[in-house]
């Protein structure tokens, strides 16, 4: 198993490219689902949650080559078996995303009740009321979500959907679903975050009839079928922000080219607060420190507020600045497994249900930590970025999961760190 062996202490400077965001390509990918056409995505990230997403795809019947540069050309059009089996799901709660696509262009689907990181519960229950508002049967059968249309009915039909609460991945599900349905399908209380909008514009460049994405309300009018497309995935705003809480850490100057300060408002603002100078410029971001930064108290919400995914690195931030912080997680319920490994470095953090008191220390010291889940591997590598001696991170596939080649990028800005096999 892999494992990341960081010395600390070295500022950061240079230059760094931006991936395609892993949530947005996840979803991209499915909506190719939809169409018998071939369709061309461009900036697509070299992620082990991505590889995966082909792996269920390809054993659907779809073809899916990638090219250069991040380039990948998916035709789904001799997709024979709309079946997401869980062996090919477990480690990945984005197959759910296959559920809408599946259900409205074949009228039936069989997807394994998804898996993931360990940070918390994510019911299907939303998926499965609005699909069911949209004309399917959904049962739960040996750990897997069987869809199939009403009877008497050929194809899924519009509806008004009120989610019980704001759902990225439901938002996502409809709004790929009701683009083959019957009428007008629209979303209340729809998910905001920019990867939805970057969905829905791909899936107008395929045909699609869609109005107000971005926005709370969303408007779909069905049409009788999406054609192939070319379409560039957006810049994946979390390694952004993972990079800016890396450089405001271990202080330095560097450009992060493709990033969209547009998409990190929250979290932009609260590294402004902390003394760090972020600017947007032509063509991305440059992030400037010098020295120890303020500590600063955010709470987790839905976009455009302090994402949730954006938690874990701040917080490794804050343990290192002057002052205490109060950090506040309410979107998932265990997110805070990588607190313990932090207080190995010697962070000084206090949880208390949702709340974690962090106050700031001059120093950390290197230790060998393990990765609980994604967002949690990235906070460990900023810890030891300026953590005193070597820092050993373990279990790493967490951090390949949603991050392209991040020791190799960090390496480019002057970070002592290598992988170790």
């Amino acid at each position: 198993m892999d494992k990341l062996l960081i010395r600390g202490g070295r500022s950061l400077q240079g230059e760094v490219d931006i991936a395609g965001a892993k949530n947005a390509a996840l979803p991209e990918l499915c909506a190719c689902l939809l169409t018998a056409e071939p369709v061309t995505l461009r900036n697509v990230p070299r992620l082990q949650d991505v590889a995966t997403m082909l792996k269920l795809i390809r054993n659907m019947g779809v073809q899916a080559e990638r090219g250069e540069d991040g380039l990948l050309r998916v035709n789904a059009g001799a997709l024979h078996n709309p079946e997401a089996p869980y062996e090919l799901v477990k480690t990945m709660r984005a197959s759910v995303l296959a559920l809408g696509p599946l259900l409205a262009r074949f009228g039936h689907a069989k997807v394994s009740l998804p898996g993931g990181c360990a940070i918390g519960s994510r019911p299907v229950d939303q998926h499965i009321k609005g699909l069911t508002a949209m004309g399917a049967e959904i049962a739960i059968e040996q750990g897997y979500m069987v869809a199939r249309l009403q009877p008497g009915r050929s194809k899924l039909r519009g509806a008004r959907i009120a989610t019980d609460m704001v759902t990225v991945t439901g938002t996502e599900n409809f709004l790929m679903a009701a683009c083959l349905a019957e009428g007008e399908t629209v979303l209340e209380n729809a998910a905001q975050e920019p990867e939805i909008p970057d969905l829905a514009e791909m899936l107008i460049a395929m045909g699609a009839r869609i109005e107000g994405h971005g926005s709370s309300r969303i408007r779909i009018q069905g049409v009788e079928q999406l054609h192939g497309a070319s379409h560039q995935v957006v810049a994946d705003r979390i390694e952004t922000g993972t990079f800016l809480c890396a450089v405001a850490a271990a202080n330095g100057d560097v450009l992060l080219r493709n990033g969209r300060a547009e998409h990190l408002v929250a979290v932009i603002d609260k590294l402004r607060d902390a003394g760090a100078q972020v600017t947007a410029v032509a063509g991305g971001i440059r992030v400037q420190a010098a020295g120890r930064l303020r500590a600063q108290s955010f709470r987790t919400t839905e976009y455009p507020g302090f994402p949730t995914d954006m938690q874990a690195q701040f917080m490794a931030l804050n343990c290192v600045s002057v002052g205490t912080a109060k950090v506040t997680e309410t979107i998932f319920e265990n997110r805070y497994m990588h607190v313990n490994e932090l207080v190995r470095l010697g962070a000084n953090i206090q949880i208390d249900g949702k709340l974690a008191l962090v106050a700031g220390v001059p120093k950390l010291s290197g230790a060998t930590v393990m990765a609980t889940d994604l967002r949690a591997s990235a906070s460990l590598v900023i810890a030891g970025l300026v953590a005193q001696g070597e820092t050993l991170v373990d279990r790493i596939y967490h951090l390949d999961r949603g991050y392209d080649q991040m020791e190799a990028k960090l390496r480019a800005l002057g970070a002592d760190i290598e992988r170790i096999k």
